[in-house]
């Protein structure tokens, strides 16, 4: 073995940050390379008013994990899968994110023209949903030509090209905006059967009519997205006090664990059929058509009109490996190698497989609103329109046992059939059918005083379902035969969230703040996936915040207080019997967060040039009524920890600018983080680290390299999967666990142009 990796050193990584959180994801398929953070941005900390809307924070889009999506953040909820909620233009990249993933349809891109962090607040009261969000604007025509573009490399053979051409067409306010995106990905380790672990390309064309008199613009644009991503596991050995060690035979970070051929068995949960799926290439590839009018135009009356509208069509594919256990295979236990037919003993792992086959995903969208400054009030009303259809999703699911090592062969045991697959479709799921939101909004943002600003917001939704779904049982070997297994849904909720913000300057330099947040929502088509009839009980969210800002030249600092609970989280765990883990079983189980957290942010300015970003954030995230039956045992998980949310998080971030140099360093402090919900297992304490230096060669062309992880530590991170049910963690000391890690240290380099 080699040394243990959880030595931690310093340095760091990025820029500023606002305390974050992400919604909780309803099933652990997605076991994913979450990191969870949290952050404060500088614009926020400076102006401590109610006017900014958004936050202009790039640091929400570096990923500690991939390069494929934005970076997870939060105050005590576990994260989603498709991580911090995005919007395009006012509207939601993608509907909902399960099987269509928004890193599926959306990069950061210079075919953006903004990109910003959406507060809290404003996603409640725009959107009624709860968390942060990256907020973005399509690049739009230009009166004049522009030329942008990016090219990012690295040492792992990372190739992504980026560009954008816009400018005039005609005299009379017609102009246009062409773009495109690929990103080439081999991330850090090499699979068996290709190169690329994403392969994504974006398409982007349209045009832009600005008004006379500067009354607004109106463009309509086309966007074509292309894109498979493959998600990769560590093999390790774990140890006391959270430590794990790396094997001599798998690097972490830098070895594969997916399946040498790339390829799973399944049945179709409809006709019956078996047939194989790739994890590349077809089988696993979304693809998107959309088309977006969007603009705004000032009436006569100083009302501003802004209005978003949206046709998104897609077709989702996914196919998904996720490891559950590993087990030691004597010459008696009767595994041979499925391609050679060599009997093999040692670690053997076992994996559940998924696949969604070609599912028609159709989401119509609208958002219109009104704004205006009124004496002390600046006034928002709107409208958000949201129609979302899914034909027929499935998630057809198989076993199959694999070799411990990297790039690892399939085996056939005494339990599988002649390929190596078992245990088809238990747990298999379906849906299908229609969403539809409606929801009417309205915000103020009220200066009362000099010294005293209000900002407060409603939001009222109306939820409604219409589909089927099926209580019967996905026993092994399941599929559809008769119509009567089928049963309609139709729920209609209603549904209010909203916000009170109070900033009061008690000097002019030092004051206090005061936050109440509330969302509520209830079950979507996703939650009748399985064969239950879903609570549909109004999941409550309430959040409520106090602390002081105190702003000189020199520093600008926050400290606040924040109690968080949520209610009726619902979660499907695929859990493996720790008397014999070659069981698992599919258990849904409803529960309660609650969360405690303080967090204190500063920015200083010491001297000309110089930067300093400092946090801290302090929590206690528990769960609340969890209880469920596996296995013919009853367990119980109240006032544990919440899985994978650490208690204390810091970040430093230092950064000089001279001349035409930019350097900046930056890390991030993960404290003991609990990686199954027993909290038995738990991973050591963490440094996540950054660097990087940009050199401005004149006006046009800038030039970028970054460093991820340059202490180059090489350990585990997230969940341990298939150990929700283990309770004493000495057995396993020494034993061989799969999760997920940090990326390797790798170089990244870029260089920009923008004539």
């Amino acid at each position: 073995m080699r040394k243990s990796l959880t030595k931690i050193s310093a340095l760091g990584l990025i820029l500023s940050f606002a305390t974050v959180f992400g919604q909780e994801k309803t099933d652990s398929i997605a076991v994913k390379t979450a990191i969870n953070a949290a952050a404060k941005n500088e614009e926020g900390v400076k102006t401590v008013t109610t006017s900014s809307k958004e936050d202009n924070n790039r640091n929400v889009m570096l990923n500690a994990a991939n390069n494929t999506s934005p970076r997870d953040v939060n105050i005590g909820l576990p994260s989603t899968v498709g991580g911090i909620t995005i919007l395009e233009n006012d509207l939601p990249a993608v509907y909902f994110f399960w099987p269509e993933l928004p890193n599926k349809t959306w990069r950061q891109s210079v075919g953006l023209e903004k990109t910003g962090l959406l507060k809290m607040d404003q996603l409640a009261n725009t959107m009624g949903d709860l968390g942060f969000a990256v907020n973005s604007y399509s690049q739009t025509g230009t009166k004049d030509f522009k030329l942008k573009g990016k090219f990012t490399t690295s040492t792992f053979g990372w190739l992504q090209g980026d560009v954008n051409v816009s400018g005039p067409i005609s005299k009379n306010g017609w102009t246009y905006t062409v773009g495109a995106f690929a990103n080439f990905d081999p991330s850090t380790y090499k699979l068996g059967f290709t190169r690329n672990v994403d392969e994504t390309k974006i398409f982007r064309a349209g045009v832009t009519k600005y008004f006379n008199d500067d009354k607004g613009k109106i463009s309509i644009q086309y966007k074509y997205a292309d894109s498979y991503s493959i998600t990769n596991y560590a093999v390790f050995q774990y140890g006391p006090e959270g430590k794990v060690t790396e094997l001599d035979n798998f690097r972490i970070g830098r070895d594969s664990y997916v399946v040498r051929d790339g390829q799973i068995k399944m049945k179709d949960i409809f006709s019956g059929q078996t047939y194989w799926a790739n994890m590349d290439g077809n089988d696993s590839r979304n693809t998107s058509h959309n088309i977006d009018i969007f603009g705004n135009y000032l009436l006569n009356n100083g009302w501003n009109f802004k209005f978003s509208t949206r046709a998104h069509f897609a077709t989702a594919k996914s196919s998904n490996i996720i490891p559950l256990s590993i087990f030691n295979a004597d010459a008696a236990s009767g595994y041979t190698i499925a391609s050679t037919g060599q009997a093999y003993t040692g670690a053997v792992g076992t994996q559940l497989a998924m696949h969604t086959p070609s599912t028609p995903i159709t989401n119509i969208a609208g958002r219109f609103s009104l704004n205006k400054q009124l004496g002390n009030h600046n006034v928002t009303v709107g409208i958000l329109e949201q129609y979302y259809n899914i034909d027929k999703f499935t998630s057809n699911r198989s076993f199959f046992f694999q070799t411990t090592e990297p790039q690892p062969q399939r085996l056939i045991g005494p339990t599988t059939d002649a390929d190596g697959f078992y245990n088809y479709n238990a747990g298999g799921e379906f849906h299908s059918g229609t969403e539809n939101k409606l929801s009417v909004y309205g915000t103020d943002e009220w200066k009362v005083s000099d010294n005293f600003n209000l900002s407060y917001g409603l939001h009222l939704k109306n939820h409604i379902l219409d589909g089927e779904y099926s209580l019967t049982p996905r026993t092994v070997g399941f599929n559809f035969t008769d119509p009567s297994q089928f049963n309609q849904i139709n729920q209609s909720f209603y549904q209010i969230g909203g916000s009170l913000n109070a900033t009061y300057n008690i000097s002019k330099n030092f004051g206090v703040i005061a936050n109440a947040l509330y969302t509520e929502e209830n079950r979507r088509l996703e939650s009748y996936s399985q064969a239950f009839e879903p609570n549909t009980n109004k999941i409550k969210s309430p959040l409520g915040a106090l602390g002081i800002f105190w702003n000189t030249d020199y520093i600008q600092l926050i400290s606040q207080a924040t109690y968080l609970k949520k209610n009726n989280n619902l979660n499907r765990y695929n859990l493996v019997n720790p008397a014999n883990t070659t069981q698992a079983q599919n258990v849904t189980v409803y529960y309660d967060i609650q969360t405690i957290g303080w967090t204190t942010d500063f920015v200083v300015k010491p001297f000309k040039g110089f930067n300093l970003h400092y946090l801290l954030t302090l929590q206690n995230p528990v769960y609340k009524k969890f209880n469920f039956n596996a296995f013919g045992t009853a367990y119980d998980y109240n006032d544990n920890n919440v899985l994978g949310v650490a208690k204390v998080l810091m970040e430093i971030d230092p950064s000089y600018t001279i001349d035409k140099w930019r350097f900046w360093a930056s890390f991030r402090y993960f404290s003991k983080q609990y990686a199954n919900l027993t909290n038995a297992l738990y991973f050591a304490p963490r440094w996540e680290t950054f660097g990087g230096v940009s050199y401005t060669v004149n006006k046009n062309i800038n030039l970028g390299a970054t460093v991820i992880n340059f202490l180059n530590q090489r350990g585990a991170s997230g969940t341990i999967n298939g150990a929700e049910l283990i309770t004493d963690a000495n057995p396993y000391y020494g034993k061989l666990l799969t999760g997920t890690y940090i990326m390797p240290l790798t170089g990244q380099f870029s260089v920009s142009f923008n004539f």
